[in-house]
């Protein structure tokens, strides 16, 4: 990845870009809807007869009509093997790098339901990645969300191992390339949220959740800004946070959705009496929309926060980037105690079990609040591919590939959207 925070854009070329890309996708959405709309009304009665009544006598239809349901039969029959593919053998990962060497891998995505008598809940997930490298990286993943109960209780868990470089270009949004270090930690982390529905609404959610991290080696270049600063985190450390958190959730597909809202926030302390190495807080909030605008085309939005307090480790601190989150950006090159970001994402269907994908978005990172300014912000764009891996509930397999100003690039491969 690449990555060069010198050049800026001014947010208001972010909107006139983006409405370009709105107005530009819904043309041609529409066109291609009236062309289909035309060609299946004039099929039936192109010789002066209606297609009823060809059936009702036996007549042979023509040619081509014989062909294109042979090869819709044959699009489906494919569709079908390759999303059985996907539900039984993870989805194998290669890449190489001169730091890392040879990276191997493997990825699973299932959706399932916890109990054949609950017909109601939402689909829970599974998810999880594995890659080592020749030259002893190693990174583990395993993510959940549990739907129990008619939709009343949600368990949303992360758990991850890393023993990894990252690289950081500095603390605060006026960083530069130039200045670009490579931290190796080994990371334990595990995070999980519970959430009950309260009140007779059925979309509003509270819970607890818990984050205990232990880093527990970082290693620093000798002249790293880290080490002679002393910045907060540098020998590592351990943080075990208890917080609440609550949801707002009337999506019709939590994996893939086509309409509806989705607002979900955190508020986590890390208090000395609990084991915690640092004492700090950490606030989010995650905020979604979406539109299904015609057919099967998606507007998707998204707004977030996080705001990391007191004396935070600078590898807890609020960063920018990342698989789903400007994309195209190293996660954690840039990092403050607040980061502010949105994004906008147009999703369409392409033939059978593929699609497509484009989006922009723009973020910053600021040592409080009153520092945001409306220049500054940073530049995310891209375009994605589509590969449904679960009819029955509409469910992708994702590569994305993120660009932004001065070379900045990333591709991401993972299961189910962004947001």
């Amino acid at each position: 990845m690449k990555i060069n925070p010198t050049r800026k854009t001014p947010a208001s070329l972010i909107f006139i870009s983006f409405l370009a890309l709105i107005f530009t996708g819904a043309h041609e959405g529409y066109g291609q809807m009236s062309l289909a709309s035309v060609s299946k009304s004039n099929m039936g009665n192109r010789f002066g007869v209606e297609e009823s009544v060809w059936k009702k006598y036996n007549f042979p239809l023509t040619e081509g009509a014989t062909a294109k349901k042979d090869t819709a039969a044959d699009t489906l029959t494919f569709n079908q093997k390759m999303e059985k593919l996907f539900r039984v053998i993870p989805v194998p990962l290669f890449s190489y790098s001169s730091d890392a060497g040879n990276i191997f891998g493997l990825a699973k995505f299932n959706l399932f339901q916890l109990s054949k008598k609950d017909t109601i809940s939402k689909p829970s997930k599974v998810s999880g990645v594995f890659t080592m490298s020749t030259k002893g990286r190693v990174n583990f993943s395993l993510s959940t969300e549990l739907v129990f109960k008619a939709n009343k209780y949600i368990l949303i868990s992360f758990i991850n191992y890393k023993k990894t470089p990252e690289f950081i270009f500095g603390i605060g949004n006026d960083v530069s390339r130039d200045d670009m270090e490579e931290v190796t930690t080994d990371r334990f982390k595990w995070v999980a949220t519970g959430l009950m529905r309260v009140g007779s609404s059925e979309s509003f959610y509270a819970g607890l959740g818990i984050d205990i991290n232990d880093y527990f080696k970082v290693v620093t270049e000798d002249s790293s800004f880290l080490r002679s600063e002393n910045i907060t985190g540098v020998e590592g450390g351990t943080g075990v946070g208890v917080g609440i958190a609550g949801a707002f959730d009337t999506r019709d597909n939590r994996y893939n959705a086509s309409k509806g809202s989705y607002v979900i926030s955190t508020w986590t302390f890390y208090p000395e009496f609990l084991g915690s190495s640092y004492q700090y807080t950490k606030f989010t909030i995650d905020a979604r929309k979406f539109f299904n605008p015609w057919w099967k085309h998606v507007i998707a939005f998204q707004a977030t926060t996080a705001f990391a307090n007191h004396d935070v480790p600078f590898y807890e601190l609020s960063m920018m980037g990342g698989d789903s989150q400007m994309r195209g950006y190293y996660l954690g090159a840039l990092r403050d105690h607040v980061l502010v970001d949105g994004q906008m994402e147009y999703r369409m269907p392409v033939w059978g079990i593929f699609g497509a994908t484009t989006w922009i978005a723009t973020g910053r990172v600021a040592e409080k609040y009153n520092d945001l300014q409306f220049q500054d912000w940073w530049l995310s764009y891209g375009v994605g591919f589509r590969v449904r891996v679960d009819t029955k509930s509409n469910v992708n397999m994702r590569v994305d590939f993120g660009f932004g100003p001065g070379g900045i690039t990333g591709t991401y491969i993972n299961f189910a959207e962004a947001f």
